[in-house]
């Protein structure tokens, strides 16, 4: 009966076309009725977002994505590193533990939750700690799903400018683009290319870390195959070059598989997950997004 009406309320989300009724629908579902860990919504969030952002892929062109990274990579790639190495600055002088500063300092730097899982094998990290980082980048992913459109239209961005202000500023891809989603359809299109390319810094950060913990191979780290799969896609795209009609029927359906991939990743949050929150690594992650916020703002306003 709960998968029925969940399936109902997925449904509903697709027909509102809104990434923040999405989210808050999903929470809703999951404190009224009180879903278990096992629940299928909470299993499939990250999936279903993955799956429409591939599906995305194929309405951008290839020139139309150079040109946007070719513009913004450079700089991402400063912010992600200032990101970190001020991550592990800050957490120790805070006196927090050294792997859960990695962990903090990754997330915030790269692609949240993702890389945290991806550093935590190869740091040897606590189940506690990571499940304690990763509920605090969730919190604020949340958060930042609900303010940055409005920051974005008091600001008055533009449609690119937002976007890649979102894919610098914001920690989860799927936040990123949930965020995208309520600002305008072009802001989704640099928003996934730019945040996609910032993950691409799980490649370097992997094999420091494995030559700094002395690991050959980290059998716990893989690289999410989605971000090739989503190259590919706009490989593809490009060499088929979809007609208008075709474009806006793979646009809906990308859109339809984000929509129900973040009422699933609301359905993650429960009352357990704010047990989970501990001060001090709150006040790292919070310390770091104060100071990236208006970073990466000014940087897209020196850029464009």
């Amino acid at each position: 009966m709960k998968l029925f009406f969940g399936f109902l309320l997925a449904a509903l989300v697709i027909w509102s076309g809104s990434a923040i009724t999405a989210i808050f629908i999903g929470i809703a579902y999951s404190l009224i009725l009180n879903l278990p860990d096992t629940f299928l919504t909470k299993l499939i969030g990250s999936r279903l977002l993955q799956i429409g952002i591939v599906i995305l892929g194929l309405s951008i062109s290839f020139n139309s994505a150079l040109k946007i990274t070719s513009i913004h990579l450079p700089y991402i790639s400063i912010l992600v590193l200032l990101t970190f190495f001020l991550g592990v600055l800050i957490g120790r002088l805070l006196g927090l533990d050294k792997k859960l500063v990695l962990l903090i300092a990754a997330g915030t730097a790269i692609c949240g939750g993702a890389a945290m899982a991806a550093v935590a094998p190869i740091i040897k990290a606590k189940p506690q700690d990571l499940l304690t980082c990763i509920t605090i980048i969730f919190l604020l992913n949340a958060i930042a799903i609900a303010v940055f459109p409005v920051a974005g239209i008091y600001f008055n961005l533009t449609q690119e400018e937002f976007g890649a202000w979102a894919a610098m500023a914001i920690h989860d891809t799927s936040s990123v683009v949930g965020a995208a989603m309520i600002y305008g359809e072009d802001a989704v299109e640099s928003a996934a290319t730019l945040k996609l390319g910032r993950t691409l810094w799980l490649i370097p950060l992997i094999l420091f870390l494995s030559y700094k913990y002395q690991i050959k191979e980290s059998k716990g780290f893989q690289f999410p195959v989605f971000v090739l799969l989503f190259l590919l896609a706009i490989l593809l795209g490009t060499y088929i070059n979809f007609d208008s009609q075709s474009l806006s029927f793979i646009k809906f359906i990308s859109q339809s598989f984000l929509l129900c991939g973040l009422f699933c990743i609301g359905s993650q949050i429960d009352k357990k997950i704010l047990t989970n929150i501990s001060i001090k690594p709150l006040q790292l992650a919070l310390i770091l997004w104060i100071i990236i916020i208006p970073s990466s703002y000014l940087l897209i306003q020196a850029i464009i």
